[in-house]
Order: C-alpha cells, then structure tokens, then sequence
C-alpha cells in the first residue's frame, strides 16, 4: 500500500516538474511566464493566464492530460504554480499582496481548445470531469457568500487551537467530502470556541449560462448550464453580458428520491467577456498613437460633422436630421454636479414617432451594434420593474434582494426601447426619474437605496392611429403626456411621403441592398447563418491592435445609397465602423467643451424666442420648457465635441438650433401628399423639390439650365396633359401651373395672384390649405365651421396683400374637398 502511495507522489512530482520548466522555459515563440507572474504580483492577483496552444507545443502530453484528466493535472499545475511564484516573491518589492506557504494561487487557460469548444446544447455526459470551454449568455447571478474551507477552534480547558479544512465536490477534485458542520467538542469532550479571525474563507457564486440565440436550433429553447465561481472570479459578469467560460465538467452527489438523475456544473477556471451586441460589457477600444493622429487630422475637416453623420447607418436612405442626432446623442454633452447636490444631466434622449416602414427600428438596430455599452428592449417585452429594479427572492436563503433592471445595466450607455408606445402607462412612468434625474429609488420590501441609471434613451413609436395625420397636432398623434415628451431632447416626426421620385429612389436603394453579396460568398449560394465558433478563446489577435485602423471603407454603391444621397452627388466619404467608435470614445473622454460668453447670449436668444413665439404654438411636437434650454446647450456641447474643441462657439449653437428647429416644426415645414384617389392631383411641391436637387447634380450652370429646361418643359407638358385629362383645372390654371413651375425654378417673381379671380395658382392653394389647417388645430374641438367664418379666421392669419377674396376660397374650398381633405355642403365645412 505504501509503494502505491509513494508511486502516487511521485508522478504528482513530476508533472509539478514538468510544469515548472515549462513556466521558467525561455523560448521565443511563447510568453515569458516569469515576467507575467511578476506582473501578476505587481497587481495584486491570483491568477495567472497560460496558452495552452503554447503548454502543447512543449509538452502535448500534459496539455491532452490538462483537458482529458484536469483532476490529476490541475492540482500540480497550481502547485507548480505556487512554488515558482515562492520563488520569486519579494516582500520589499511586491508590497500590494502577502504570500505565505499556504497561499493559493491559479491558473486561467486561453487558447484552442478543439472538441472541447462546447455549447450548453452540446455539452454531454462524454465530457464529465474534463476541462471544456462553453460560450453564453449570462441569465442569473446568484449573490456572493463566503464559503468555509479552513476553521480553527480554541479550547479554554487545554489552551490548544484545533483546525478543521472543509472540502466539497465544488472546491477540490478530491473525491472525499468532508461534514459540513463545526466541532463543538474535543476528543476528549472540552468546549471549543470559534476563532472567526483566524479561520479561512472564500468567495462562492453560482451563475447561469445560456446558449446564443444564434446558435439556437430553429424551433428550440436555448438550454443553460449552470457554473460555480470562487474567489477572484466571482462578480466578474451579470445578467446580459455574453461570456466565454473555461472549467471542468462535473457531476455532483446524486440519487435522491429514488432517482438516477444527477446535477451537472462547471466549476470555473477563468472567464472571458465577449464585446458582442447587446452585450452589457462596455467594450474599451484600444488607441494607438497613429489613432490619435487620424482623430485629429480628421477633426479639422470643416465638414466633419457631416462625414461622420452621413457614415452612420450609411445603407439606410435619407433620415439626414436623424442621423445627425444620433451621433451627438452618442457623444453626449457635459454632466455637471453642483455642490448643492443638484444634478444636471448630460445624456441626450431622442424619441422616434412616425409611420410604419420608415427604418425606425432600423436606426435604434444600428445605435445597438455602435454603442461601447447598449441594452435592447421593447415596450410590450418588458416591464417598469424590468426598466429600473425589482425585488426578488433569494432560493437559498430566502432573504429580498435587488435585480437590476435594463437602465441599471445601461449605466453609462445607451437603451435602446422600440414599440415605445405600446408600453402601458404604468410601466412607461417608472422611467420618469431615470430621465432626468438619472437615478433609481427604490423603497419596497424593507429595501431603501438608489441606483445609478446614467443613460441616454433612444425610442421608437407609432402614432395613435396607425400613420401620422398632419391635420391632427403633434400631441394628438402622439399622444403621450408632456411630463414624459419634456425629457426627450429631441422628437423626430417621420412621415411616409408620397413622392413618385422619391419612391423610386427607395426602391432602387432597396433592390440594390438585396443585390449585395458578402466577401467570400458566389452567386446564388446560401449565405450561413450561424457564425463561425471562434477557436482562440481569449486569445485576442495582436495584429489589429498593432496596426492602424483604417479611417475611411471603400464606397459600396450597394450597401452606401443613403450616405451617397446624403452627399448630394459628391463621392461620400464612409468612415469605419471600427475608427467611429474610437473617434466617439476619445471625444467623450478627453473633450469636456465649456461654454463661451457669445454662445451663452446666443442660447438664450434662441430660447427666448422658441419660447414667446405664439405663431408656432400649435405646431410644435413638444412644449418648449426650462428643459429645451438644457437641450440646446448639451447639443452644443455635443457638437463642439464632434470638433475637439474644448469651447462651445457660435458654429455649435447654430447646429443646436437647427436639429431642434427641424424637431420641433417638422409638420409645419413639410407637407405631407394626400392618399390618392381614382383622380390623381399633381403635387407641384415634388415636381419643384425634384429639379432643385437635380440641379445641384451638375456642374456648371449653363449645362444645368439646359438640361433641366428640358425637364421643366417634359413635366409641364405631363402635368398640363394630366390635368386636362381629368377636367379639374380651366385654361387660366394651366397657365398659372405652367407660369408657376417655371417661375419656382428660374427665380422670377410670380405672377400677380389677383389676376383672375375664378383660377387659383397652387402656390395660393397651398397657402390656403396650410392657413386652413393651423385653423383646424386651434380649433380641435370644432367639427363644423361656416364658410364665412372660416375666410374670416384664415384672412385673420394672414397679412392685407395675402388674405384670400371669396372666389379664391370657394374654388380652394372644392379643390380641398376632391382631395378628402374636407366636406362642403350648403354653406358649410366639415374637417375629416
């Protein structure tokens, strides 16, 4: 018995020494593990990082017996481990930590690990007690206890100490557990005492992975596997982040009730966090020297702020103000908090209201795959409990605790929240604190404490009836409190236009994305699904890192429409996804702009105005108040960041005052086309957009003037016929829709208006029909005017030479009605 034992020792020993030339080996195509102990040591851990590719090129026996039988491998390796570490400890100089001969230290593992890179799906009985690596996401964190493994005990009656280790199958490989319960006697019956200060414990916590959805089988549920974590690897992640986790495959005790069944865990040896999307780790980007120079050779470009706008989202068509937004609500303005306590806040928050297909989704998809630190969620997928915090149960001890919510999780980031509106009232006032004030206060369950929810919120609804009704206010349409609409910076009404040049345009840009082809793929084959399962795990490639990332992407006439459209004709110029988020990461800590005098008189000039402007009270889609001040000037900062520059000039304010200008009068600018009927109108409006953007198409002015003369003549000619076909305008009409076309492009002076009372030039209707709806929305409660009264109010709006006689009105009035705007009959008029 006691040649097997020492048998047993003695290949014990000699795997410690074989690991322990393979840390002191001095080769050149591996790590000089002596210099990452020191370093190690330097930092006050405990665990050190080992490429097993690098353990297998120098001995393949002891990196297979790592994986197949860690049980017998890993204790020596963690041996070895320690005495090297005993080796080279100096106390004078590593002054961070105490090591002493029963001090543990441990290995992590990064590398290939072959059939061992597993999922929680794959993952089998074939694969107990071997070391594996399984990819997931991280569902449930349970909390973090201290753990006994050594106690020590005095006796009163003898003065002697008594120890006691404690093992379970979760803390060694060795196959005998010891009694959980403390001595309370000596052999020889005395008391003892529990000596807390000098018995050993350790940090334990058990967490749940998930498999991706992306390597989900269709039709399936992901599985999970649940892992244990000790000492320095406990709260290392949290519900939401995707993690690669390496351990060995165990067993625990079963049998009980009569069953065969037994519980299956992998105890943790190192973790490694995946920066992937909807991932709640904040990826850091690394930046080099030559980054640094680029970012700042690429910020004195004047026109920086519309390279980097139009790079963002470069395949989704137009949404230029939007996108604008976006990239200032990624940077941010400046938080400050005042000794007073007050707090005020820096995060940018933009809702998206409009019309189904207008790549709203689409947009808040991109912030999530751009965004260092992003959380999705939907209005009917989540909570206000799943948004802010909520109070659960502990299974193992029973006591309430906290759970973060998404916005808890998104601190210093972004959340992402789609179907804004179909989120209930209850639920949507739970994130009222959160926006402004940026914090959690919860006070239920004997539980008092506030959390931190610094984040900027980007959202996503539809309107009340389906599609945006421009004859109905903003807060109609929208219909959410303004408690709630004040702590959005900005609201962008998107409409679905009726355009027939524009629809073209988004359909071509649409086919073209759908002819687009990946790198590596042949006509006609089926693009994969799954991703490819990443081999070197933890093992991050030098080369990127080492080399520069490329500022600009070759323009994709395919993929870049939207940035090309957005460049009016010129080449655009795409930036990288990779150099964007590093341009944003360096702006947002390094730039911390401040505001100049001129620029301060400007903001409340601005504000001032917005604020006592009565004509615009009804069109606004929020109200202007103290909280719009605030928005202007974070979006000056943010801008003034955009630049590198530590002031907020004149140049930044003006940009705030746009994007808020376009936010705020949106419907009252633009005009959205009627549905159209068995008898088509002509929109005059899109035939005299479209040549003005066809003009800045071409170079010199004399090649403009002729080509789009040659349009003008075919549009008019179209229009003239089309009208005539449907028996709707008399000569004098097409006259003034032919004089009126030309005149919009040429710059001439249109025609007097009152040259003949019975025809009506669409510049007049226009006019007419904008007067006539601000009327219906300052009377929102009326359903019936009278003709008379209604010329009266709509003369009321406008100045002496502009107001309307009654044959304008009346043949307005019927022009109105063929396009379903209104209903005539004897005298008087009915909205619809």
């Amino acid at each position: 018995m006691d040649g097997i034992v020492e048998a047993a020792d003695a290949v014990f020993g000699e795997r410690v020494r074989v690991f322990q030339e393979f840390l002191d080996a001095d080769l050149d195509s591996q790590t000089d593990y002596k210099d990452a102990i020191k370093l190690m040591l330097q930092k006050g851990e405990r665990r050190l990082a080992v490429s097993i590719d690098e353990l297998r090129e120098f001995n393949a026996d002891f990196a297979n017996g790592l994986l197949n039988h860690p049980a017998d491998y890993l204790p020596a390796a963690e041996t070895a481990l320690r005495e090297t570490v005993l080796a080279l400890f100096n106390a004078y100089e590593y002054t961070q930590m105490e090591v002493t001969q029963d001090s543990d230290f441990y290995l992590a593992f990064r590398g290939a690990f072959g059939a061992h890179q597993l999922t929680p799906r794959s993952i089998n009985s074939s694969f107990l007690s071997k070391m594996v690596s399984v990819e997931g996401i991280v569902t449930r964190a349970s909390l973090i206890r201290p753990k006994i493994i050594k106690s020590v005990h005095y006796c009163e009656a003898t003065e002697k100490f008594h120890a006691r280790e404690y093992r379970d199958q979760t803390t060694s490989f060795n196959p005998i557990t010891t009694s959980a319960n403390y001595p309370t006697e000596d052999p020889d019956g005395n008391k003892l005492i529990t000596e807390y200060g000098y018995s050993k414990y350790r940090d334990h916590q058990t967490v749940a992975i998930q498999e991706l959805p992306e390597f989900a089988p269709a039709g399936q549920l992901p599985r999970s596997v649940d892992v244990i974590l000790d000492d320095d690897l406990v709260d290392k992640v949290k519900p939401g982040d995707r993690v690669q986790v390496i351990g060995v495959f165990r067993s625990l005790g079963g049998g009980q009730n009569n069953s065969s069944a037994f519980k299956v865990v992998i105890l943790g040896n190192s973790l490694y966090p995946l920066h992937a999307r909807s991932s709640s780790v904040q990826a850091v980007e690394k930046i080099t020297d030559y980054d640094i120079r680029d970012i700042n050779k690429l910020a004195k470009k004047k026109d920086i702020f519309e390279i980097m706008s139009q790079s963002l989202a470069p395949s989704i068509y137009g949404h230029e103000y939007i996108k604008k937004a976006v990239l200032l609500m990624l940077l941010g303005g400046e938080e400050k908090n005042l000794p007073n306590g007050t707090h005020l806040r820096g995060d940018i928050n933009l809702l998206l209201v409009g019309d189904p297909s207008t790549a709203k989704s689409q947009i808040l998809r991109f912030v999530l795959n751009t965004a260092s630190l992003a959380i999705a969620t939907t209005g009917r997928g989540s909570s206000g409990v799943g948004l802010t915090a909520a109070v659960t149960t502990d299974k193992e001890t029973g006591e309430r605790r906290l759970e973060a919510g998404a916005m808890v999780l998104a601190d210093r980031g972004v959340v992402c929240i789609d179907e804004f509106d179909k989120m209930s009232d209850v639920d949507r006032v739970a994130i009222h604190e959160v926006m402004e004030q940026q914090t959690i206060t919860i006070s239920k369950a004997g539980i008092h404490t506030s959390l931190n929810a610094r984040c900027s919120v980007i959202a996503a609804a539809n309107p009340v009836y389906g599609q945006y009704d421009t004859f109905k206010s903003p807060q109609q349409n929208i219909a959410l409190p303004d408690s709630l609409l004040s702590r959005f910076d900005l609201l962008f009404v998107v409409t679905d236009e009726i355009s027939d040049e524009r629809d073209r345009q988004i359909s071509e840009h649409v086919l073209r994305m759908h002819r687009y082809l990946p790198n590596g793929y042949a006509e006609g084959e089926p693009i994969r699904e799954r991703p490819a399962v990443t081999l070197a795990v933890g093992d991050r490639p030098l080369e990127p890192e080492e080399e520069n990332t490329d500022v600009f992407e070759k323009f994709n006439p395919l993929l870049h429409a939207g940035a090309a459209e957005a460049s009016k004709g010129k080449t655009p110029q795409i930036v990288t996804i990779p150099f964007l988020k590093k341009y944003i990461q360096y702006a947002k800590q390094r730039i911390h702009p401040v505001l100049t005098k001129n620029a301060t008189n400007m903001i409340v000039d601005i504000y001032a105005e917005l604020r006592n402007d009565d004509n615009t009270k009804n069109a606004r889609t929020t109200p202007i108040t103290a909280r719009t001040l605030e928005t202007l000037i974070r979006l000056s900062t943010a801008h003034a960041k955009v630049r590198l520059s530590q002031t907020v000039d004149l140049k930044d304010v003006k940009v705030a005052q746009e994007l808020l200008r376009f936010a705020l009068f949106k419907e009252k600018m633009s005009k959205r086309n009627a549905p159209q009927k068995k008898k088509r109108k002509v929109d005059v409006d899109v035939l005299a957009e479209s040549e003005s953007d066809e003009e800045s198409e071409f170079g010199s002015e004399a090649e403009a003037d002729e080509v789009i003369g040659n349009k003008i003549l075919t549009r008019r000619q179209k229009a003239l016929q089309q009208i005539h076909e449907d028996q709707q305008v008399d000569e004098h009409e097409m006259e003034d829709l032919a004089r009126d076309v030309e005149s919009q492009h040429l710059g001439e002076v249109p025609v007097s208006r009152a040259v003949n009372t019975v025809g009506l030039s669409p510049a007049r209707y226009e006019l007419f029909k904008k007067t006539v709806s601000s009327v219906f929305m300052a009377n929102s409660g009326v359903e019936e005017f009278k003709s008379d009264a209604l010329l009266q109010m709509v003369n009321a709006e406008l100045s002496q030479e502009d107001q309307f006689t009654v044959q304008e009105a009346e043949r307005a009035i019927d022009r109105m009605e063929a396009e379903n705007i209104v209903m005539a009959s004897e005298g008087s008029i009915w909205r619809i």
